[in-house]
Formats: C-alpha cells, sequence, structure tokens
C-alpha cells in the first residue's frame, strides 16, 4: 500500500490571477510556498515527499475554491481548476491524484461538474470547504451533492473556509488560521453529525480535515446534550463521527493524536500533511510523529489508509510516471 497524503494542495498562477478576477482578495497566503505546477517547484515536491516517505498526495484547491455569486464566474473557476489537476495527474500518476472543485451554491451546475470531474477526468471525489459562501455544507440545499456522491461510493474531502467560522472575535484578533480554521472543522463536523448526514448516506466517505478539530474532545459532551438542544437527532455524536474520517494534519502534536485515534478509532484516521504549509522537516514530522505516537500496526495502517481511496490503477512506486 502506499502512503498517501490526503490534505495536499497546488495551485497554477493563472488559477489564482483567474479568482483575483472575479474579486477574490486573500490569494497571497497561496503564493511563493511552492505550490505551484512549475517544474521546479514538482521536482522540489517530489524530493520533499521522498525524504519523508510519502508516496503520493491527493490534490485539493481549498480553501480557495471556486465559489462565486455569479454562476459564470463560479463554472468557469471549476473548470479551471479541474482540467489543472487532470493534466498534473495526467503527467504524474504514481505522484497525485485529485478532488473535484465544484461551482457551489449554483447546485444544477456542480452536479454536471462532479460528473465531469468524476467520470471524464477520473477524480477521486469532491474538495468542499466547511461553508460555501456562509452556508454550512448541512445546509439541506446542499443535500443532492450528497446523495450523488453516495450514490457512486466516492469521497468527499471538507477544508476550512478560511472565513473565522462567521465570528468577529476570531476575524478582529488575528486567529483566522491559528484558531478559526479548526473551530470551522468542528462546526461543520456538527452540523454533518445533526443533520444525520454519515447515517444517510453509508456509502459516502468523507474526511475531514486536522482530527476533526476539536471534535475529540467534545462528543461525550455533545452525547449529553443532543437531548436539549437536537432531540431529533438520528444517531448519537459519538456514533455518528466514528463513521467520518480525519486526517492527521496536527504539527506533531502527539496528544491531539492519541485523543483522536481513541475518539473516533485509529482507523478513521488517514496521513495528511498540508503541504505547503508543512515542508521540509516538518513534512517529515508530519509522518514520523504518527509512527512515534500510535503502536506500530496502527501508525502504518493510518499512513496508507489514503490509498484506499484512490481510482483503480493508481500506480504504487515513486516515480514521476
Amino acid at each position: 500500500m502506499m502512503r498517501t497524503d490526503v490534505h495536499a494542495h497546488l495551485w497554477s498562477e493563472g488559477y489564482l490571477r483567474l479568482l483575483e478576477s472575479y474579486g477574490r482578495e486573500d490569494t497571497a497566503t497561496q503564493r511563493g510556498l511552492g505550490a505551484g505546477d512549475s517544474p521546479a517547484e514538482l521536482d522540489a515536491r517530489f524530493s520533499m515527499n521522498d525524504a519523508a516517505g510519502i508516496d503520493h498526495q491527493i490534490l485539493s484547491v481549498s480553501p480557495q475554491t471556486p465559489c462565486f455569486p455569479a454562476e459564470k464566474q463560479s463554472v468557469t473557476a471549476a473548470r479551471e481548476a479541474n482540467d489543472l489537476y487532470a493534466e498534473v495527474v495526467r503527467k504524474w500518476p504514481t505522484r497525485f491524484s485529485a478532488f473535484a472543485a465544484l461551482p457551489l451554491p449554483h447546485l444544477d451546475a456542480s452536479l454536471e461538474e462532479l460528473a465531469r470531474a468524476l467520470d471524464e477526468l477520473g477524480m477521486v471525489g469532491a474538495g468542499l470547504t466547511t461553508s460555501v459562501l456562509g452556508r454550512s455544507l448541512g445546509d439541506p440545499a446542499f443535500r443532492p451533492i450528497f446523495e450523488e456522491l453516495d450514490h457512486r461510493g466516492a469521497v468527499l474531502s471538507i477544508h476550512p473556509a478560511g472565513q473565522d467560522a462567521g465570528s468577529p472575535l476570531i476575524a478582529e484578533n488575528r486567529m483566522r488560521w491559528m484558531v478559526g480554521a479548526p473551530v470551522e472543522d468542528t462546526i461543520c463536523a456538527m452540523h454533518l453529525i445533526l443533520e444525520g448526514i454519515p447515517s444517510r448516506f453509508p456509502r459516502l466517505r468523507i474526511v475531514h480535515s486536522h482530527l476533526g478539530g476539536a471534535l475529540p474532545m467534545l462528543l461525550p459532551r455533545a452525547d449529553e446534550h443532543v437531548q436539549w438542544e437536537a432531540p431529533d437527532v438520528i444517531e448519537m455524536p459519538t456514533v455518528a463521527a466514528r463513521a467520518m474520517y480525519y486526517d492527521t494534519v496536527a504539527h506533531g502534536h502527539e496528544a491531539a493524536l492519541r485523543a483522536a485515534a481513541e475518539s473516533y478509532g485509529a482507523d478513521q484516521l488517514m496521513l495528511g500533511t498540508d503541504f505547503p504549509y508543512q515542508t521540509g522537516g516538518a513534512l517529515r514530522r508530519a509522518v514520523v510523529f504518527i509512527e512515534d505516537t500510535l503502536v506500530p500496526e496502527e501508525a502504518e495502517a493510518i499512513l496508507t489508509a489514503g490509498a484506499e481511496l484512490l481510482p483503480k490503477g493508481s500506480g504504487p512506486g515513486r516515480g514521476r510516471a
């Protein structure tokens, strides 16, 4: 089994410029990090992955998803992202797979692009953010996306939107990514649990970022509080949480990894690195801290679990083609 990183990013300069032309103002944090598609950046990425013992990465454009109020802009950007990823995967099939970008909140267009991405471009599933233009993924309006992914037995990768969980207390106090991102992970996971998404769509494999945020610490509390706040819940949070998956991006925090493994079960965890935000020694740490924290059998299962998401025929090795 390949050691597969389920949380990695790649953005071309052309894609970022397109988003900027539509009014996106936060693309600076994706530039200058070595996450582009130039030969030099890719060679450096492959060398770092080899040094870290990572065979394969599943790419997503999150948080720079193609979500705009205007449908035409969203569709154009989504096709740009997916065509880029299809070409990258075609050139380096043993190195990369990809999650499709969808032009939400435009539902019909998103279902059309999802079909193109899965049927024509060979993508693993869809990559969405924890909210879409301020709307929760648990919003019933998005239910057809879950239905289609479930019908196909596909994967939904969920990444923070970088929108401060809608809270000025986060936005105005310099905590967007250090605190806001895991808060968004936590809220989104709970929204899906309270909407019964894991039990309603059992063939859909949902992968949350960052160990699910604070969710491991909150599940017993949630179990005890649903009777007052959400008495119509169809599955207890502790049970529903164990039907989803979580990547291991935790910046080497062994206690957090142990809490997640004990809360969900180690078999619900998958290697994530958040490349390019962890590179070099930090990229290697993203692998080693799993090996140092858990027993060897659990660690190796987590490091290779992401390979189960890949389309058949993804090659095993570390070659460029």
